[in-house]
């Protein structure tokens, strides 16, 4: 059979029992720590950066996509089912036991530095795609729920992503003042830190001004960004009483990886996409069209349908299992696997993408998110290209 040999789908199936593979990442993962404490090859620490990077591609496009949606007949049943629920509950305690499994091996084996360094991009990634759980766990009203996802944070010590992806990305998205949309012309590279230090920034004023409203100190106990970082603490505490302060260089690494996987999902996320301003400078709702979109099967299985971003940011209390495909939205060439690997090389990243974001806005780029430095580079290119094309077809 070859890759190409299922085409893409529109007629809906419930996939009930293939999201039983979402949670069984950090499982999965794991069981190759075990690997190779048991066996001493250090490849088995290659398992999850090679099943991300390149495993999932190869998935992908082996199975292609599904472009078919719930009738809305059934949405109230999906989104009432307890079995949905308990799969993304299910992997919080799954990715906690990895990540002390991991902590263990990093300050009990003697590991030289490539294998350890298999062991950090191991763990942090399926803390990265925990943040995806957490993502999918943070916006609903459910406290269990809300707990969950700053406990899935904890081991990246991400925990302002809880505040600032619920109240600020999803109130800026695709503006220039979102640290988390990023703009065309912008590398990953020069979004990264742009994305770190401004989400932390907006995380900390929105938990101030709340408090505030409510006459407390932003220090107070209700704050959810410390009561988030208190989860880190507490977990990161934890290991050192029992292994030793050396396991301190393992859980910072690991975690800053964790974290950057989740900065180049956004980057890839709202590339170059702009909600327009009305006279009043009101940004336009955001719509599907303001935000990059993929149906890749697998992906979107093993990552609580992200995949289906659009609908998610026009309608984000919906929950994932009934998240929908909208012709309106811009469509990424490959699923999210694909891009966030093409993404860490701009030249590639620039040549799959800026001319999509052009053709999305018809040519106009006075409709583009642009970054500063690079528009009178990025406008006196296209105006040349888009010269180019009228002498040809004249």
């Amino acid at each position: 059979m070859s890759m190409h040999s299922i085409p893409p789908t529109n007629e809906w199936r419930d996939k009930r029992w293939l999201w039983l593979l979402s949670p069984s990442i950090p499982v999965a993962f794991s069981a190759a720590l075990a690997a190779f404490a048991c066996s001493g090859q250090w490849l088995w620490l290659l398992f999850a950066p090679a099943f991300v990077h390149l495993v999932m591609p190869l998935l992908d496009l082996a199975f292609g996509e599904d472009f078919s949606n719930p009738p809305e007949s059934a949405v109230a049943q999906l989104e009432e089912d307890f079995f949905y629920r308990a799969l993304v509950w299910a992997y919080v305690p799954f990715q906690i036991a990895g990540t002390v499994f991991g902590a263990w091996l990093a300050t009990t084996q003697a590991l030289p530095w490539y294998a350890f360094a298999g062991l950090v991009l191991s763990v942090g990634s399926f803390n990265g795609i925990g943040i995806a759980t957490a993502h999918e766990l943070g916006h609903k009203k459910e406290t269990l729920d809300r707990w969950l996802a700053k406990l899935a944070l904890a081991p990246t010590m991400y925990g302002h992503f809880y505040v600032e992806h619920n109240r600020g990305h999803h109130k800026r998205v695709a503006t220039p003042e979102d640290p988390a949309s990023a703009r065309m012309g912008e590398s990953f590279w020069a979004f990264l830190p742009r994305t770190v230090l401004g989400s932390l920034r907006s995380a900390w004023g929105l938990e101030r001004e709340r408090l505030n409203r409510q006459g407390k100190s932003a220090w107070s106990v209700g704050n959810d960004n410390l009561q988030a970082w208190a989860l880190s603490l507490v977990f990161y505490g934890g290991l050192v009483a029992w292994l030793g302060g050396s396991v301190l260089v393992f859980l910072l690494l690991q975690g800053l990886y964790g974290a950057s996987l989740l900065e180049v999902v956004n980057y890839v996320e709202h590339y170059g996409l702009l909600r327009q301003q009305e006279p009043t400078g009101r940004y336009v709702r955001c719509a599907p069209e303001h935000s990059w979109n993929s149906n890749h099967i697998v992906g979107n299985i093993l990552l609580y349908h992200l995949q289906r971003h659009s609908d998610h940011h026009a309608h984000p209390a919906r929950r994932y299992q009934a998240l929908r495909h909208f012709d309106a939205a811009p469509q990424l060439p490959a699923g999210y696997a694909t891009m966030i690997t093409a993404a860490y090389f701009p030249p590639l990243w620039y040549a799959l993408m800026d001319h999509r974001v052009v053709a999305h806005y018809a040519g106009d780029l006075s409709q583009v998110n642009l970054q500063p430095s690079a528009r009178p580079a990025l406008l006196k290119r296209w105006r040349q290209e888009e010269a180019a094309m009228q002498d040809s077809a004249a």
